[in-house]
């Protein structure tokens, strides 16, 4: 036997959707407002993960733009009919409101590094969806969400047929469930006659769990297991806490295990705070005397260390990318044992930046050369600066998961700012309304007021350190520079402690105070939170959208807990 240590998919990656298919195991997951849209990972022992693509072309004609934060690319649910690959899934534009303004749409492929076919819109209830092959037919499951004034948001758990080359409906939605506790997220598989529901129960925060229903019949009546199968919230002391979104797979022995997201909390004096997000773990399953699905070790709180079957001589994928820790193991002593890494796929070497694939992640559309430039100079990125840090639409920004409570990043950037509206430099992330930055920029001569009159040709290059949550933005620090010069900047963080530094004649040298890095989490803050914290490079030009940065030596060491 192997031992898997959850998560097994670390940082940011929520909402996983589980299949098997032959000696493999695929995971998708949520990607938001970010690309690339659904990352997948696979295994051959659920313990040890690889990064194995993504759905390329999800969002249709390419883009995001305007979809606020923690939008987007909600819950994919991946499915296998024998010969393709299908993964359904909900693009969510507007949150906070009583209406969604989603769409739901199905995509298929022949191998998950492969060419996916278009998008297509299917009936879009709600977010959430799944799709379940049985008998030659396809059925779409979802989620219902009544806007109307006194409705219920989570209305329910409804069953279309879907013709399996139109997609269009066939016959009537059918309402499966109904419960006075919110569920979501339906997952539907078919043992010794029985049609289990594998549902989310009770929101995404703390109060998370997972709930099972099952029918002799698809269409129901559907019957609620008394008890949760997993959850967390009824004990904040469980290591790892916001436990649901689950579904079940059957290894080729006939053992059964869950995929659920999770999260690793840090404890604060303002409560529990998850900066590194929702994560992916698995749990052993086995089942009862009356057929229902039970956690192996009993109870129904997750274990952070669970046996699963051993793979035998798998090799990994060529140019995959290992998942979970960064050198792919069940367990590192520390920073120390990653200090040659330089931030898993996409980097090199020191150079950290020979290529923008995974791990690197960009906002609301993918990299293209005209703002993420890999050829100018070789061994740097050039970003070419456009909108700012709090934009919905076009930002220049590269960043990665960061995946453990204590992280250490750094780059070295050359830029010539000459205005205040230009800026670049490194950014522990949130979101738009969430992020710590130390950008190289203008200022006014020293003791000279902020008046904006960059355009008389004096100034000084600086270091500006940036505090930016849901309240407002806080100028931390101003550290004059050499103008032209390269500089090397980082970050570290230690639970919720986040301090930036630059070299000075090879000296880290402290910018600002320690900053509250829990503040980038899922629970900081009024609006709902779905992502995580991530570090990584940006450029704007708020005026011209022509000021160009070199950045070059990036790298990002997670360490162990």
């Amino acid at each position: 036997m192997t031992v898997a240590h959850n998560p097994v998919i670390r940082g940011f990656a929520p909402d996983p959707s589980l299949i098997r298919v032959g000696e493999w195991y695929y995971v998708a997951t949520s990607s938001f407002e970010w690309f690339p849209t659904i990352p997948i990972h696979r295994s051959r022992d659920l313990a040890h993960w690889e990064y194995a693509g993504h759905v390329r072309g999800a969002a249709p004609g390419g883009s995001l733009a305007g979809v606020p934060d923690s939008g987007g690319v909600w819950a994919p649910s991946l499915s296998w009919d024998g010969e393709r690959f299908w993964v359904v899934y909900t693009i969510v534009r507007s949150i906070g409101t009583r209406y969604f303004d989603l769409d739901t749409y199905v995509s298929t492929a022949m191998a998950v590094d492969g060419e996916w076919t278009a998008p297509r819109r299917v009936a879009s209830h709600g977010f959430d969806p799944a799709l379940f092959h049985h008998e030659g037919r396809l059925w779409l499951l979802n989620m219902q969400s009544d806007h109307r004034p006194g409705g219920k948001r989570f209305a329910g758990i409804v069953l279309t047929e879907l013709d399996r080359s139109t997609l269009r409906p066939v016959g009537g939605t059918r309402l499966l469930l109904q419960h006075d506790q919110l569920i979501e997220g339906p997952k539907l598989l078919v043992r010794d006659g029985w049609y289990y529901l594998v549902l989310a129960e009770g929101g995404t925060g703390f109060e998370h769990g997972v709930r099972v229903a099952r029918s002799r019949a698809l269409t129901g009546p559907y019957e609620l297991d008394g008890v949760p199968l997993l959850t967390t919230r009824d004990d904040p002391k469980v290591p790892l806490q916001k436990a649901g979104h689950a579904e079940l797979v059957e290894t080729p022995a006939g053992d059964w295990f869950l995929s659920h997201l999770t999260a690793r909390p840090l404890h604060t004096e303002h409560g529990m705070r998850c900066p590194l997000g929702r994560e992916t773990a698995v749990q052993a399953v086995v089942w009862d005397a009356e057929g229902w699905p039970r956690l192996r070790q009993g109870g129904w709180h997750p274990e952070v260390e669970v046996e699963v079957p051993s793979a035998g001589a798998a090799t990994r994928q060529p140019g995959a990318t290992p998942a979970g820790r960064e050198d792919g193991s069940t367990g590192l002593a520390g920073l120390a044992g990653l200090a040659g890494l330089a931030g898993l796929a996409g980097s090199t070497g020191s150079t950290g930046l020979a290529g923008l694939a995974w791990p690197w992640s960009s906002p609301r559309a993918e990299p293209d050369a005209s703002w993420a430039d890999t050829a100018a100079r070789p061994g740097w990125i050039r970003l070419r600066g456009r909108q700012g840090p709090e934009s919905l639409w076009e930002q220049s920004l590269l960043a990665q998961r960061i995946t453990e409570h204590r992280a250490e990043v750094e780059v070295t950037v050359e830029a010539r700012p000459r205005t205040f509206g230009e800026a670049a430099g490194l950014t522990l992330r949130y979101n738009t309304a969430s992020y710590l930055s130390l950008d190289l920029t203008w200022s006014e001569p020293e003791g000279e007021p902020q008046r904006g009159q960059q355009w008389r040709g004096a100034g000084r290059t600086v270091l500006s350190l940036l505090e930016r949550d849901e309240d407002e933005a806080r100028r931390l620090a101003l550290v004059e520079v050499e103008t032209g010069q390269p500089i090397t900047l980082g970050a570290n963080t230690d639970g919720t402690e986040a301090r930036f530094w630059y070299l000075r004649d090879g000296v880290r040298t402290p910018v600002g105070p320690v900053l509250d890095f829990s503040r980038l989490s899922d629970d900081y803050g009024s609006k709902l939170r779905f992502t995580g914290a991530l570090a990584g490079i940006h450029a704007q030009d708020l005026v011209g959208a022509e000021f160009t940065a070199d950045f070059s030596g990036f790298r990002l060491v997670c360490g162990a807990e």
